[in-house]
């Protein structure tokens, strides 16, 4: 396969921790599996949009669409392919000469371009799905990888639904596209089946048993039915795996695949343990998401790790004492690190004195000891019946402590923002 784009990241060539610098590379289906979520169609200029988004972000491939589906996304993927500089390009084909030479149309313009080749494995697919048999199946990826090859220097296969396909199947079936010219191995959980352990010993047991795996790729596509699929992709990681195939927001059929946001961010703060890199410049993960979010219309889960809208807000007094010490005791990452806004202390009921005067600083109010007392009094109170006591509230309640004892004769001892 041709070379990924530059780094990003400038320590991205360097050892880390003593071990040598290993790279996992980041292939984003937002635009075909992420669109496959029920209600998040998107429309031309909106896959532009991302695409040239995920461009910024670092991915090293963009998964833009299902050439063979339909026009609209055939012309999706071909704008993007002569469009977006820096990943590769691709869209994903069946194991039939019309979608691979759809996918070929498709992305020949890109920069580096990619066919990405399926076929179902398990057997429960390919009885109930393809009415076909093992053997036959055998025959067509065969078939399929090679004119793929014929048409592409850079060929990826993925065996649908491995994670409930024989091993040993699944390895005869790896087997035969890799002898036909695939470069990139994909290895897919494509119903959310598999506990770790177990995909981890699948991936590396292709990688044992297949002959010729030292020349390719190898890639894991894993989705959240069970909620495993960040789990799992590290698990693939952990197995010898080098490409992570997930979505932005998590986005995908059913559950979601595997959120790219969290992959990565498990990468960098456990790089000491794991000594991998990667290409993606994060402080366009939130960016990245946002858009997302607005153009698929699909809400973010305010507790989604990394790009949440709480996943740097602290509402536990104690929590919030820990953070306005130093940020490092209750987050593992910084927010800059994502995009994100910073830290934030919402103040609530179950908030401490440390967080109160910490917000009133941020207002630019300062109050002597006796009337912080009974400002802490009444916010409490307040806070009793509410989610969260915003700012413009937090001040009343200051001002109006302030203008009470001012008319009591007290000292003007507090300084009003």
């Amino acid at each position: 396969m041709s070379a990924p784009p530059a780094s990003a990241n400038p320590d991205v060539s360097e050892a880390v921790a003593g071990a040598p610098a290993r790279l996992v590379q980041f292939f984003d289906t937002t635009l075909r599996d992420g669109e496959q979520s029920p209600g998040a169609t998107l429309h031309l200029a909106d896959k532009l949009l991302v695409a040239h988004q995920l461009a910024r972000l670092g991915v090293d491939v963009i998964e833009a669409g299902f050439p063979a589906s339909s026009p609209g996304d055939f012309e999706a993927v071909q704008r993007i392919a002569r469009e977006v500089e820096g990943p590769s390009v691709t869209g994903l084909a069946r194991a039939t000469r019309g979608d691979i030479e759809a996918v070929h149309a498709a992305v020949r313009e890109a920069q580096r371009p990619l066919i990405h080749v399926f076929i179902s494995v398990s057997d429960i697919h390919i009885t109930h799905k393809l009415g076909l048999d093992r053997r036959t199946v055998l025959e067509r990826t065969g078939e399929a990888i090679a004119h793929a090859r014929s048409l592409c220097d850079a060929v990826e296969f993925s065996p649908e639904d491995a994670g409930r396909t024989d091993p040993d199947y699944l390895c005869e079936v790896v087997q035969v596209a890799v002898d036909a010219g695939a470069a990139v191995v994909n290895i897919p959980d494509t119903t959310g089946y598999c506990l770790p352990a177990e995909f981890r010993d699948l991936v590396a047991t292709v990688r044992r048993e297949v002959r010729g795996m030292e020349r390719v790729l190898v890639s894991v596509h894993c989705h959240d039915d069970l909620g495993l699929a960040t789990a799992n992709s590290l698990a693939g990681i952990e197995a010898g795996a080098r490409r992570v195939e997930g979505c932005i927001n998590g986005l995908g059929e059913r559950a979601g695949n595997a959120a790219i946001e969290e992959v990565v961010m498990a990468l960098r703060v456990r790089r000491p343990v794991l000594h991998l890199l990667d290409h993606l410049r994060t402080e366009e993960l939130v960016p990245t998401s946002r858009l997302v979010e607005r153009l698929t219309g699909i809400p973010v889960p305010p507790n989604k790790p990394v790009v949440g809208a709480n996943a740097f807000a602290h509402a536990s007094g104690v929590h919030q004492h820990g953070v306005l010490r130093d940020r490092r005791t209750y987050e593992i990452m910084s927010a800059a690190d994502v995009g994100a806004d910073g830290t934030r202390i919402v103040l609530t009921a179950r908030s401490g004195r440390h967080a109160l005067r910490h917000r009133l600083g941020q207002i630019g109010v300062q109050l002597p000891p006796e009337s912080f007392q009974l400002c802490w009094e009444r916010f409490l109170a307040v806070a009793d019946t509410a989610k969260a006591v915003e700012d413009a509230e937090l001040a009343a309640i200051a001002h109006a402590v302030m203008d009470e004892q001012a008319a009591a004769g007290a000292a003007p001892t507090a300084l009003p923002g």
